[in-house]
């Protein structure tokens, strides 16, 4: 009987001590991946990083100055409203599928759409805005980018913002409550304020996973070798950093542009990190 023991305790202990090993192995692979992507690109596009390439406009390769300032800030613009437009959706959303609609027969529907929805291709998203935007106002423009990028965001934050808040203990909606707080100031209040982390997370996660899309951009808000303006916004196609890319490599494969290429990847890449970084930094809890 010991001897059955200790053998049972031996397997148990190499059982362990391999599911550690391959845990492990499989972190350090995911790992090197990330890496060897990030070292890819700071390799390939450091060489035509500079001022002169952030501060100039797009340009064919017959001309030698030719940047991305235009892209980076139509990025922005397309990112920027799109998110605006996104946020009280999806927050709103989550926080009604949380705590008002958690067993009701809408929330499971409106909870399934949103799985579904983050499923869809996203080129599917930009052929739908395409129809409805473009083909309607005759021309590609970067509100019509933005929301493409809107309807991408949505349903990543509110099924964030419903996981982050389900996480909440239920005490504190329960203290709130019997001291009499109304239950729309007990969710904003206190809740939000609770898991304030968690749903800058789940905002960051939107952000990032729309900032390197390109397929709904092709149809919605296409290029432009001009600075967008708040009048071209609204009605002509927009500059961006992702179609910039695609059209650096597919039209026009010489080094040149290819080298161009590789640097407008690392400034989304250089934008994402100091993005997430800083806003961490800021949101960061205050110790007591």
């Amino acid at each position: 009987m010991i001897n059955a023991k200790h053998r049972s305790l031996l397997l148990r202990k190499w059982m362990a001590f391999l599911m550690i090993g391959v845990s492990g192995i499989c972190t350090v692979i995911a790992v090197g991946i990330l890496f060897a992507v990030i070292g890819t690109i700071v390799y390939k596009g450091i060489g035509a990083l500079s001022w002169t390439f952030l501060s100039s406009i797009t340009a064919p390769a017959s001309e030698p100055n030719g940047g991305i300032a235009n892209a980076i800030l139509g990025t922005f613009m397309i990112v920027g409203v799109g998110t605006l437009i996104a946020l009280p959706c999806g927050l709103l959303g989550g926080i009604w599928l949380s705590e008002y609609g958690r067993q009701s027969k809408c929330g499971n529907f409106a909870r399934f759409s949103a799985n579904v929805m983050m499923g869809v291709p996203s080129i599917v998203i930009g052929l739908f805005v395409y129809g409805i935007m473009v083909v309607t106002m005759g021309s590609a423009s970067g509100i019509a980018g933005a929301t493409a990028i809107a309807i991408l965001m949505t349903p990543i934050i509110m099924r964030t913002t419903e996981d982050i808040l389900c996480m909440v203990p239920n005490t504190l909606r329960e203290s709130a409550l019997a001291l009499g707080v109304p239950r729309w100031r007990t969710t904003f209040a206190i809740l939000c304020r609770q898991a304030k982390g968690g749903l800058l997370t789940g905002i960051l996660l939107a952000v990032a996973r729309v900032a390197g899309e390109t397929a709904p951009l092709l149809f919605t808000a296409q290029c432009s070798q001009y600075w967008p303006s708040l009048r071209s916004f609204f009605t002509e196609p927009t500059a961006n950093l992702t179609v910039t890319i695609n059209e650096y490599f597919g039209n026009d494969p010489s080094p040149i542009m290819a080298e161009r290429a590789w640097a407008a990847a690392l400034v989304i890449l250089i934008l994402i990190f100091t993005l997430n970084v800083s806003l961490r930094f800021f949101f960061k809890p205050q110790k007591s």
